[in-house]
Order: C-alpha cells, then sequence, then structure tokens
C-alpha cells in the first residue's frame, strides 16, 4: 500500500489514480496521521484464505491518501474534494487516529469480491458492531449513482454523513460488514465529545423527507436517533 501526504490546497491541481482501492484520511494533525498512516499500511495485508494473485496484487495497488486540512473545512469536505481528485475502483474513509488491525484491507477486498450486490462495507470499528460505517470502503460507481457530485451529502461538516449513507446502503440491500477488518479510532475522549450540532439537526431534518427520498423503510429510519 502505497502513502501520500497531501493538502486540501493541492487537491484542486492534483489528481491520482489507483486500481484498486483509495483509503483517505483526512487530518489536522500531522504526527497522529504519521504513526497511523505507518500502521495502516503496514497491516493492510494479502489475501488470507483462497486469495488469488490479482487478489494479492490489489492490496499492494492500493493508495492511502493523507489529507491535510489547512483550512480547516471539516472532515465530509475534505473528503469529498479527495473523492473528485481521485480515480479508482473502491474509495474509503478513515481519520487520522485509526488503528489498523493485520490484513484488514486484504479482508475488506476479499468480502467485496466474494458478495454478489456488495457496495459498502463497513469496518470493525469496536463500536458499532457492524451497524453504521463510521469507516468504510464503497464502490465507486454505486457512489455515483447516490450523490452523483460527491462521495458524502455535501451539507454535512464532521458527524452524521457517514450514518446517512450507511441507512442509503442498508435501504437497497448492498450494505456488508466484516468484523475480522479492523479499523479502530483511537479517542480517549470520544464518549464525552459532543457531536457537531448542526450536523445532528441536518441528518434529523433530511431524515424526514427519507434522506432525499432514498431511504423508505421504517427498519432504517429509525435504526440510528
Amino acid at each position: 500500500m502505497k502513502i501520500i501526504f497531501t493538502t486540501v490546497n493541492e487537491l484542486s491541481t492534483t489528481r491520482w489514480q489507483s486500481n484498486s482501492a483509495v483509503m483517505v484520511m483526512p487530518f489536522i494533525d500531522r504526527k497522529l496521521a504519521e504513526q497511523a498512516t505507518a500502521l495502516v499500511a503496514s497491516r493492510s495485508g494479502r489475501m488470507v484464505s483462497g486469495g488469488d494473485k490479482n487478489s494479492n496484487d490489489a492490496c499492494a495497488q492500493s493508495l492511502l491518501l493523507a489529507v491535510h486540512d489547512t483550512q480547516q473545512q471539516g472532515f465530509v469536505a475534505t473528503l469529498n474534494q479527495a473523492f473528485a481528485a481521485t480515480q479508482s475502483p473502491l474509495f474509503g474513509y478513515l481519520a487520522q487516529d485509526a488503528f489498523a488491525g493485520r490484513n484488514w484491507l486484504a479482508l475488506a477486498l476479499q468480502k467485496l469480491q466474494s458478495q454478489t450486490g456488495a457496495s459498502l462495507l463497513a469496518f470493525n470499528d469496536g463500536k458499532w458492531q457492524g451497524q453504521l460505517a463510521s469507516f468504510g470502503l464503497a464502490r465507486r460507481d454505486w457512489i455515483n449513482k447516490v450523490y452523483t457530485d460527491a462521495f458524502f451529502f455535501q451539507g454535512y461538516h464532521s458527524h452524521f454523513a457517514d450514518a446517512e449513507l450507511t441507512l442509503v446502503a442498508r435501504q437497497q440491500g448492498v450494505y456488508t460488514y466484516e468484523p475480522q477488518s479492523l479499523l479502530v479510532e483511537v479517542d480517549w475522549h470520544k464518549d464525552q465529545a459532543a457531536v457537531n450540532d448542526a450536523d445532528r439537526r441536518l441528518f434529523t431534518t433530511r431524515k424526514k423527507t427519507g434522506f432525499g427520498n432514498r431511504v423508505s423503510d421504517p427498519q432504517w429510519l429509525n435504526l440510528i436517533a
């Protein structure tokens, strides 16, 4: 897995391409990002059972793009910029404080390849037990049909964009979870931290319209408060 460090300013002028997966890590703390990317890349791994040479090559050809949010524009805007600045069959997201388990990417790729129709995979984040893709990996061609011009809905700043995308995927029956693929957010104060109020209000408002008529099943609309 190749690591590239860049900035939000460079995203407007530079393009990156991968024949496999592009994982994007927006960051504001360079030291944390350097620690996380080193472990994430070293543990991306190889297919551990039944993987052929092409599958193993997919891990080696993947790209980890660490993007310094120098403008303080937020996780969602930075992620969406990176989505527009890259080309790849698969596109995923994680944070600067992510801790990777061994073979996390290999296991995720294997799951997506083996499950027909799967388009959004949730990593095991140690929190949501697979109910929510707080860190995820998606098929780009599917994302292009969801929002057409962005990866996440562009109104969010830092929270709830992953929740909305999860519910859309669940509604369409294209959501999957790989419990052995570990990407955990190591934030010692996470449970005491408040979410972005504006993001919560936007999520609540959009839920009333089924997120632009994308979600209609009450089972999914009521999954996340």
